[in-house]
């Protein structure tokens, strides 16, 4: 299971959770009955009785205690929520022209022509680029869809000889590293008479 799938079930639980209990919150306070579960009798029941909140107040512990478990809680929020908004895609590329001025491609450009490569490549019907990283840890994500009779291995072989080469040398690169995914295209049955 990936980040992103792991991120959207998480999403899923926390806001089941929310909308189960602000719900509860929304339905008693407009009068309908508590469930059996709920910790109040009704829709005038306070939150926290005085007895409630000022049950902790004589102890030292207490509140560094809290205010250090909503901190904690509160990083990990603000940490997550940066990972999931982090991007993930490459914008631009500085690439050395060899005039010490250097040139910034546009990461979508460089997608578009490796994908243009990759789909000219005997074999496959569609290719898709996604080029992620750092500008010094780069990385390429491909889907290439093969046509049927197609061997992968010789269409991976052929990709990574030639398009994935070629996208590399273009942008001045030792290497760049990929992962591919191939897929076969859906195709019917062909009738024998």
């Amino acid at each position: 299971m990936g980040s992103g799938s792991i991120n959207r079930v998480l999403l899923a639980l926390v806001g089941l959770v929310l909308l189960v209990l602000g719900g509860s919150v929304l339905a008693v306070g407009l009068g309908a009955p508590p469930p059996s579960w709920w910790i109040h009798t009704g829709p005038h029941d306070v939150l926290l009785s005085k007895a409630e909140r000022t049950r902790w107040r004589d102890t030292d512990w207490w509140w560094p205690v809290v205010i250090a478990v909503l901190a904690v809680v509160l990083l990990l929020a603000l940490w997550w929520l940066t990972a999931v908004l982090r991007r993930h895609r490459l914008t631009e590329i500085l690439v050395d022209t060899g005039d010490g001025e250097g040139a910034v491609l546009r990461g979508r450009a460089l997608e578009s022509a490796l994908a243009q490569d990759s789909a000219r490549q005997e074999g496959v019907a569609h290719a898709e680029v996604l080029l992620q990283g750092r500008r010094t840890a780069r990385r390429v994500r491909v889907r290439l869809q093969l046509e049927p009779n197609v061997d992968p291995a010789t269409a991976l072989n052929e990709f990574t000889a030639q398009a994935l080469r070629h996208a590399s040398r273009s942008a001045g690169w030792p290497s760049l590293s990929a992962e591919v995914r191939l897929r076969a295209t859906k195709h019917r049955a062909e009738r024998v008479s």
